[in-house]
């Protein structure tokens, strides 16, 4: 959540927080009386207008539901119905998100972010794919919808969600409106901006050219390594080789247009969650001629940012009978506002996804017109912007009218929203301006090109998914999964594994997406997109397994651009090491140890350099000693790995803080791993040097020794001076947060929404990817947001865990269930069969006309 909600909500429940520490307002009495009024009846029988016929909902031991419906309409209004019991304010939270609306519930605090949400248009998009959706499609949304307003009628306040009893004081009008199918739709919006891909390192290169060399910033940036794998490393036969050059930009943009364009792209990420090189999921299938059963096994970890209650719900959808016009048999998780399933497996085939990454964003630089501000520059004409007017309501407050420009090219985003709106623009630009290939234009803006800007209709290709039989209905129904591009792992009950990229993919005319380019010549505009049928897939590969962690999709010799911004390999690295050093028949146990693997390649290659070279005292060598016989696995209880970690962070500091702006300073994500082991290489590359030493020259073995008793120093103050008393778990923590009002700043609001902290193993580019950010501290930001393993031979055999539990409510005993669970790699049954779920539920709910 933005730092605006939290001053939002500080400056608002300052004058309660008193009372509220007093235990008047938040404290257990109300606790006691207003959470258990959300907790949803799941047991016995409920009358619901518009069902055809009763439908079963079995909540087996971890709360999970389990639908049983005659028709389609009923199955999915069923699915409906229970996200609203269980996770409705995080569903309002989000449609507010999706449609640019969040200053209806928090206030004026909200309006900058609405602005930008209503600049990039995803409700006007949202209507669009609507209008173009099959029939079969408009009724699944509209059954779904159906369900959620009907556990809304009647209900209002703590009787929803807690969360409405606390912003009940915030903002006494606000009333959650119905559901549309709209907002359904609005969600594949928000998740493609979470999963956008290279546009920070669009930016960041752009702002470092200011002050490196373009040298500089390809070594800050490296090519993907080569001795990494590729998830496809060959494609049909006899491709042509087509080479991709980097390019420098034609034109450098001032600091404070770009600083304008990330502030508005902070906002966001503040809402929905960090970005960055660690953003990104692991998936693996595994051949039956590699596993014990003789069939296939399919593993697959999303990972996405830390968050209560958790972005997955569980669930299964099952038709009885299964038929043409019901065919859904599925189980496993879906989003919350979004009727199917997105990842899981029906009775033929499995799925999973990871992050491609593409570079699908493009920023081009406008030249406007000096004497008419409402004209833009298109190949040599003066043309208008397109606008339209948007109002924002603003709860407690009154409406705010804002207006869109569009260009040819996408929507405007550079106006400035934030700080900078009072600056003095023009003389910024002549402090910072670098013209580099081609002088700026005295008059300008910055458009966004985004696929995720054009109509779409990837909840089609998920239902696809739920409904597909085979490798061959799996792909068509991947056609349609436009944005946001992800790695498709298949595998069947035949013994075939497979896997699939989808997405538009870009086609430049010139260019490569690295830097953002002129707009009005037309001479970078895209010319479309790589054909589905030249878009990177494998079947039945001769390896026996395919892996995917973010890393390079295509084969060196394809004749397509995707991006050069991949995840930089190490978990794939990993993961492909494991897999080669299997047993020879592997179980579902080996890949549950696979999931929960914690070694650490970046250490690898930097603890026997350190251990080479001289440190200037023997406290120094005897904390170094902590390091020796360490396996590199970064486990809760390991004082190398806390040490290591403590180093790391140690050594980005003392390498780029003096080299690079404050904005741009290491995070420590898999880009930093390679470009410190390419550098390490380079005893006496400049970037060693410290610059703030005038009277000498460092070198690597200069800063890795000044790192080391820099990380000395500070794990001493933070666990002590013990090693026998240092663990990783303990500087690296979980801390599940209610991404609204548990992020609030007021103590009493946040304890009764966040559960933690829990001391966690991993770390970044592990495959065990517990991540956090350098530059913030050592505590988890993002996270595998669910394991799962489904064994193709048996699917009653199948595992999984998610990361909180599946109640949205605080208090309720499915809230935080699994935290302990998912953090010891520990997992529960994918019940499938019916026997299987009814003979564990907890609860049996009939839904009846």
């Amino acid at each position: 959540m933005s730092a605006k909600i939290r001053r939002f909500l500080i400056g608002l429940v300052s004058v309660l927080l008193v009372i509220a520490v007093g235990g008047t307002i938040f404290g257990k009495n109300w606790v006691k009386t207003n959470a258990p009024r959300s907790f949803p009846q799941v047991d016995g029988e409920i009358s619901l207008s518009g069902l055809d016929g009763p439908v079963d909902i079995y909540r087996d031991e971890m709360g999970i539901p389990h639908i049983y419906a005659a028709t389609l309409h009923d199955l999915f209004m069923a699915q409906g119905y229970v996200h609203a019991q269980d996770r409705f304010w995080q569903m309002d939270a989000w449609r507010h998100i999706g449609s640019g609306t969040l200053s209806e519930m928090f206030g004026k605090a909200q309006v900058k972010t609405d602005t930008f949400l209503r600049t990039l248009g995803w409700a006007q998009i949202a209507e669009q794919e609507w209008d173009d959706l099959s029939p079969e499609s408009r009724a699944i949304l509209t059954a779904y919808s159906e369900g959620v307003n009907a556990y809304l009628d009647g209900r209002s306040g703590t009787e929803l969600s807690l969360e409405y009893g606390v912003l009940k004081l915030l903002n006494a009008d606000y009333v959650p409106e119905a559901w549309t199918p709209v907002n359904s739709l609005t969600w594949a919006k928000a998740m493609a901006w979470d999963l956008r891909g290279n546009m920070g390192a669009e930016i960041e290169r752009a702002i470092l050219l200011k002050t490196l060399t373009p040298e500089q910033v390809d070594t800050l940036f490296p090519p993907y390594p080569e001795d990494h794998p590729l998830i496809v490393p060959t494609i049909g036969e006899n491709v042509a080789q087509t080479d991709h050059p980097r390019t420098t930009p034609s034109a450098a943009i001032d600091a404070a247009t770009l600083a304008a364009v990330q502030s508005n792209f902070a906002m966001l990420d503040d809402v929905l969650g960090p970005v960055g090189d660690g953003i990104g999921s692991n998936s693996w299938a595994v051949s039956g001629a590699l596993t014990d059963t003789g069939m296939p096994l399919l593993a697959n970890d999303p990972h996405l940012g830390i968050q209560m209650p958790s972005i997955w719900y569980q669930i299964g959808l099952h038709c009885q009978p299964v038929s043409q016009a019901c065919p859904y048999e599925v189980g496993g998780f879906s989003f919350a506002g979004v009727p199917g399933v997105i990842i899981g497996h029906n009775d033929r085939i499995a799925w999973g996804f990871t992050n491609v990454g593409p570079d699908v964003m493009d920023l081009f630089i406008e030249k406007t017109n000096p004497d008419n501000p409402n004209q833009y520059e298109a190949d040599g004409a003066w043309v208008d912007f397109e606008t339209r007017t948007e109002t924002i309501n603003v709860g407690g407050g009154d409406p705010v009218e804002i207006t869109v420009r569009l260009t040819r090219h996408g929507p405007v985003i550079s106006d400035s929203y934030g700080p900078l709106k009072d600056n003095d623009l023009e003389k910024d630009k002549e402090a910072f301006r670098d013209k580099a290939g081609i002088d700026l234009p005295e008059n300008y803006v910055i458009a966004l090109s985004w696929t995720a800007l054009e109509p779409g209709n990837v909840f089609e290709a998920i239902w696809g998914f739920n409904k597909a039989q085979n490798w061959d209905e799996f792909r068509q129904a991947a056609r349609m999964f436009v944005v946001p591009a992800q790695n498709l792992i298949y595998a069947d009950v035949d013994g075939n594994i497979g896997y699939q990229m989808p997405g538009r993919i870009p086609v430049r005319a010139s260019g490569d997406g690295r830097f953002p380019v002129p707009g009005w010549t037309g001479e970078y505009d895209w010319t479309g997109y790589i054909p589905f049928e030249e878009l990177p897939y494998v079947f039945n590969p001769q390896s026996g397994y395919i892996a995917t962690a973010n890393n390079q999709v295509n084969p060196w010799d394809y004749p397509y651009l995707i991006t050069y911004d991949w995840d930089y390999g190490f978990r794939a690295r990993r993961i492909v090491d494991l897999l080669d050093a299997a047993p020879p028949q592997i179980d579902i146990a080996y890949i549950q140890q696979m999931q929960g693997d914690n070694k650490n390649l970046n250490a690898e290659t930097l603890v026997p350099i350190l251990m080479q070279i001289p440190l200037p005292d023997e406290r120094l060598v005897e904390t170094r000693a902590v390091l020796e016989n360490w396996d590199y696995q970064n486990d809760m209880d390991s004082a190398p790995a806390a040490l290591f970690e403590v180093f790391w962070k140690n050594l980005l500091a003392d390498t780029f803080h003096d080299d690079l702006p404050e904005d741009y300073w290491p995070g420590g994500g898999s880009r930093w791993f390679e470009v410190i082991r390419n550098l390490a290489a380079q005893p006496d590359n400049a970037f060693w040097d410290d610059q703030a030493t005038t009277d000498q020259v460092e070198t690597r073995d200069d800063i890795f020794a000044r790192a080391f008793a820099d990380a000395a120093s500070e794990i001493e103050d933070l666990q002590g001076k013990d090693p026998a008393k240092w663990a990783w778990g303990d500087l690296h923590t979980a801390t599940f947060e209610n991404q609204t009002l548990g992020q609030s700043g007021i103590a009493p609001i946040e304890n009764l929404f966040n559960r933690g902290p829990f001391p966690t193993a991993g770390s970044k580019n592990i495959v065990n990817a517990t991540g956090w950010d350098v530059t913030e501290g050592y505590f988890v930001d993002w996270l595998p947001s669910m394991r799962m393993i489904v064994d193709l031979g048996d699917l009653r055999n199948s595992l999984t865990v998610h990361t909180t539990g599946q109640s949205g409510h605080a208090g309720h005993q499915h809230y935080i269930d699994m935290a302990d669970l998912w953090r010891n790699i520990e997992y529960y049954p994918m019940y499938w069969d019916e026997q299987g779920v009814v003979g564990n539920s907890e609860a049996h709910l009939r839904l009846v006309p």
